[in-house]
């Protein structure tokens, strides 16, 4: 009901001002949007601050370049924006704040199953132990689950109908990545040692 309040008395056309200062206004309204937002937030949630018909995209671009100077950038996340510090501030940050519970503390298996789970998705467990040739513990897919890098798929439509595993919005930002596209070539990995071949 809130939200419906707040569409209500946002002036969102500004029609009373000038074309570069109504474009100027919105950018500023979607910087506060992501600046204020703990998680990524979709064009559709954007363009609820801006006028009718407004390319949320351009105002993005627009905002990127003003915003190149700045120890934080806009950050593409699937079909959704946030504000991130550019990694080049993060030794800063961790000299001067507290950000222990941030890090996910993610030993080299975890990272390997998160990889297959990526790749694989949407994967069973037996499609896990099918990979590693091992069982996964419970325990492990709970603490990835619990970070929030994995969230529960589709039912598998095998006898059972057991729980699929899949990546979540969260393994993106980890990662730094926009789209699951941005998951290396698994052939590059191969050859470099890593993969499953």
């Amino acid at each position: 009901m809130a939200k419906d309040h707040a569409d209500q008395t946002l002036d969102r056309e500004l029609e009373d001002l000038p074309p570069d200062l109504r474009w100027h206004e919105w950018m500023r309204r979607i910087e506060a949007v992501l600046f204020a937002s703990a998680s990524p937030v979709t064009r559709a949630d954007l363009a609820r601050v801006v006028g009718q018909g407004v390319s949320v995209d351009l105002l993005i671009e627009d905002l990127t370049v003003e915003l190149a100077d700045r120890p934080y950038e806009i950050a593409r996340v699937a079909d959704s924006w946030m504000l991130r510090t550019r990694p080049a501030y993060a030794v800063a940050i961790r000299a001067a704040a507290d950000v222990r519970d941030q890090d996910m503390d993610l030993r080299e298996v975890d990272v390997a199953v998160l990889t297959a789970i990526a790749y694989h998705q949407p994967i069973t467990r037996d499609g896990l132990k099918d990979i590693f040739g091992k069982e996964i513990s419970r325990d492990m897919i709970g603490r990835l689950h619990a970070q929030g890098l994995i969230g529960t798929g589709p039912r598998s439509p095998r006898r059972g109908a057991p729980y699929t595993y899949v990546t979540t919005e969260k393994f993106l930002i980890a990662f730094d990545m926009e789209t699951l596209q941005d998951l290396p070539d698994r052939e590059q990995l191969e050859d470099a040692g890593l993969g499953e071949g």
